[in-house]
């Protein structure tokens, strides 16, 4: 029996090659690298971002994109402070956060499924106005002292050396992927991503099936959002700003078509793990933060740029093996 090569020949192979490659070196720079604690701390620092990414995911298969995500986040969490800053108790504050994040879902929602405008105007403008709600909410301030158990759950570990948000994380990675690649649900979300027009004539519900992954998506956001003044003990209007670019990037870099229809959460997956152990290194480096946001959006460029190459690529060989075929037959 021949070994079986063809994972290498696919992106995630690539992927897996890339990532092996990043945390060897880590490895071998920084002593006591591959050590438990200090995985928990490297997702530990970027573990929203992650979170919003594994919904994001849906988002691109189906050829939309939610580029609110981060000033959503932001939104939520600055209305649980103000909330709670009013005197509400801590879970109704956090309730409201939550719901306002449903909210911006609807909101979203309504325009894209409804009305029928691109996602791309309606989430432009959301980033831009619900960050703008934000500041509204809190305008300079940043609200702190939240109780001693709110600070906890972000900042302590919960089970294990596991915090709170990571435990999110896997569970809803665990969820993303049954329904993504083995529910009904996950194949509406595959087949609109290929042709809205011939999920419409199969019987989908493609207007219900992307007002429900955005409100989803506002809704996890929102978590997300909270999750993160959990883990900072404090909130501001300027939360979460530029997320975005990280979070469309683990997903993209994912091997996720930018015009829908195809990926997998695996890939994403194993495009996380680049991406923190790349910051993780650059960091352990002493690149600045400038340095480490230019690499992330060169990422983002070549994320979209290769597979679509690499596709053109195959095409041109598929074809002009076709033609080599057609003129030894003709001879």
């Amino acid at each position: 029996m021949r070994p079986d090569w063809s994972i290498f020949r696919r992106w995630e192979g690539l992927l897996l090659v890339l990532l092996v490659l990043v945390v060897g070196y880590n490895a071998l720079s920084t002593p006591g690298y591959l050590t438990v604690g200090n995985w928990v701390n490297l997702f530990q620092l970027s573990i929203e971002k992650i979170i919003v990414a594994l919904i994001m995911t849906f988002i691109i298969i189906n050829a939309e994109i939610d580029l609110s995500v981060a000033s959503v986040m932001g939104f939520s969490a600055c209305m649980m402070g103000y909330l709670f800053a009013g005197g509400a108790p801590m879970e109704w504050a956090i309730a409201g956060g939550l719901l306002a994040g449903f909210a911006a879902g609807l909101f979203n929602s309504f325009w894209i499924g409804i009305v029928g405008l691109p996602s791309l105007v309606v989430t432009l403008a959301g980033l831009i106005g619900y960050r703008g709600l934000a500041y509204v909410l809190l305008e300079d301030r940043s609200i702190g002292k939240f109780p001693e158990w709110f600070d906890r759950l972000g900042q302590q570990p919960l089970i294990g050396p596991f915090p709170l948000a990571l435990i999110v994380f896997f569970v809803l990675l665990i969820f993303a992927i049954i329904v993504l690649q083995y529910s009904g649900f996950g194949r509406y979300v595959y087949v609109i991503g290929n042709s809205k027009d011939v999920a419409r004539y199969a019987g989908v519900r493609v207007r219900r099936t992307k007002m429900i992954l955005f409100v989803v998506s506002s809704t996890i956001a929102a978590l997300a959002g909270i999750l993160y003044a959990a883990r900072l003990g404090a909130v501001r209007g300027d939360m979460a700003v530029g997320f975005e670019l990280d979070i469309i990037t683990m997903v993209l870099l994912g091997g996720v078509s930018i015009f829908g229809g195809a990926g997998a959460m695996w890939g994403v997956l194993l495009s996380v793990l680049i991406i923190l152990n790349l910051r993780n290194g650059m960091g352990l480096a002493n690149f600045s933060g400038h340095v480490q946001t230019g690499v992330i959006g060169v990422l983002l460029i070549l994320s979209v740029l290769a597979p679509n190459l690499a596709g053109a690529v195959q095409t041109s060989l598929k074809r002009r093996r076709a033609r080599t075929l057609e003129a030894a037959a003709a001879d």
